[in-house]
């Protein structure tokens, strides 16, 4: 590629050229200004790093740093590094580590170099996809960068740590972007409705419809907008008078959108009836070990935009009130699966929650541990809460000995009997409180099942039972 083809092309892109109305609506809709940026508060605040890169307020001895731009698509690289290029009228030039090679950077740095020795003009590099750049490449950006020839400003959803070279990334402010809020996505939409580059107030986008378009989204303003432009491309052909009449107040709805996107919206509130509907289907299915119906239901709430933080702590009560002993490991996977997913985020965060689902609706089940306490408490509640026995009570602190001397009637107390002393690690004495001890030798809290790792703790039990109760 030339380099006059470069600079050229970079001129038709720039943010202050006219709205070509053939252009995606993502791009027509391009911010700016720092004012129309949507998300990314953070590394936006004032005084941070990016911010004075964009304001242009930079050390004029040692000029502006380069710049890597991590994350998610959709989030505002390509739009941060035009406002980048806008700062002291910079020249801009935009290159894809997928096409350009070598030689196309060379042409860009050797450009860059003759702009700023005659006319004292920066060249900003957008360099999107920096990830699929080769070391060697990469290498051929450095003694621009060194030298500060061009503003580097990379684009990559993947960790820099892995995807740029050490002296590459030591030469760069590194800017971590977050994918938008529902709020922010929200918002790109209804501006791209009423903004003359946008839709100029033609549509009249139904809630329902908005809301598919937000959840389809995932935190990408550039897949909102262009399932937004889709959809209304469908509006227009199921419109009776067609594209030749002035769009004023358009239908666009929830079908349109559908029908735009191939996608069917999840009929969920998240706050409503639906919300708790499908949620209490999914743990019962996995209580009821059918793991496709609880996969389908675990599919509804993630398609839906459900919080997955939500599900998973979903899945760890589940594993210890359905499964339990049954299978002591589900909770462990359930716990792990929690601090995963917290970690991960979507779309990833499915295949964690898929695992731990599959793993609770699979195990043998066991409630018991969940109406142990549940009886344990309602007779705490019932007000069946004597004294500790004597021997059970703490000694460390001060006239101990003298209330549980009194508590015996002035009798000497027998000591407590040290567990491990025992040759079978048991001490046959009295734990629970008087009237509970009478009252549980008939019944106990605690009733295992002969399911799965539980039949084990039944006899265990059974047989502890016998000794702690005096019956063995």
């Amino acid at each position: 590629m030339d380099s006059n083809d470069l600079f050229a092309s970079a001129a038709s892109d720039a943010p202050h050229a006219g709205a070509d109305l053939n252009a995606p609506l993502a791009v027509r809709m391009r911010p700016r200004s720092l004012d129309e940026v949507r998300g990314q508060r953070e590394v936006l605040r004032p005084g941070s790093p990016l911010r004075r890169l964009v304001e242009g307020s930079v050390n004029a001895v040692a000029g502006p740093m380069s710049a890597i731009l991590w994350g998610p698509p959709g989030t505002g690289k390509t739009t941060l590094a035009h406002l980048v290029a806008t700062a002291a009228e910079r020249e801009f030039v935009q290159l894809s580590a997928v096409t350009a090679g070598v030689k196309d950077v060379r042409a860009v740095l050797e450009r860059a170099a003759t702009s700023r020795s005659m006319y004292g003009r920066q060249t900003v590099l957008f360099l999107d996809e920096i990830h699929r750049f080769s070391k060697a490449q990469q290498d051929a950006l450095l003694p621009g960068v060194e030298n500060r020839e061009v503003v580097l400003v990379a684009a990559t959803t993947e960790n820099p740590s892995f995807a740029v070279i050490s002296p590459l990334l030591s030469r760069s402010i590194l800017v971590t972007l977050e994918s938008l809020t529902r709020e922010e996505v929200g918002q790109v939409i209804d501006s791209a409705l009423t903004d003359d580059r946008g839709l100029a107030g033609g549509y009249d986008l139904a809630s329902e419809a908005r809301e598919h378009l937000v959840d389809i989204a995932g935190g990408d303003a550039r897949r909102a907008l262009t399932s937004l432009e889709a959809s209304a491309g469908v509006a227009d052909d199921d419109h009776p008078f067609g594209r030749e009449i002035p769009k004023a107040g358009v239908p666009l709805t929830l079908a349109h959108v559908e029908q735009a996107v191939a996608r069917a919206a999840v009929r969920y509130d998240r706050t409503g009836d639906q919300h708790y509907d499908v949620a209490s289907a999914f743990i019962k299915s996995m209580r009821g070990s059918d793991v496709d119906a609880a996969l389908h239901y675990l599919a509804r709430q993630l398609e839906a935009g459900e919080d997955p933080r939500f599900i998973a702590r979903r899945i760890v009560i589940s594993a210890s009130e359905d499964v339990g002993l049954g299978d002591p490991t589900a909770l462990q996977t359930a716990v792990a699966a929690m601090h995963a997913v917290a970690q991960i985020g979507m779309p990833e965060a499915r295949i964690i929650l898929a695992q731990a689902v599959v793993h609770n609706t699979l195990a043998p089940k066991s409630n018991a541990a969940y109406t142990g306490i549940n009886e344990a408490v309602a007779d705490v509640r019932a007000g069946k809460v004597q004294a500790v026995p004597p021997h059970l009570r703490g000694s460390g602190y001060t006239q101990a000995s003298d209330r549980a001397a009194a508590a015996s009637g002035g009798a000497k107390v027998e000591g407590y009997v040290y567990a491990h002393d025992q040759p079978d690690g048991v001490a046959a004495q009295q734990y629970l409180p008087d009237d509970l001890h009478a009252e549980l030798a008939g019944r106990s809290y605690y009733r295992p099942t002969d399911r799965g790792f539980e039949a084990r703790l039944q006899e265990r039990w059974s047989w502890l039972r016998g000794r702690l109760r005096g019956k063995g």
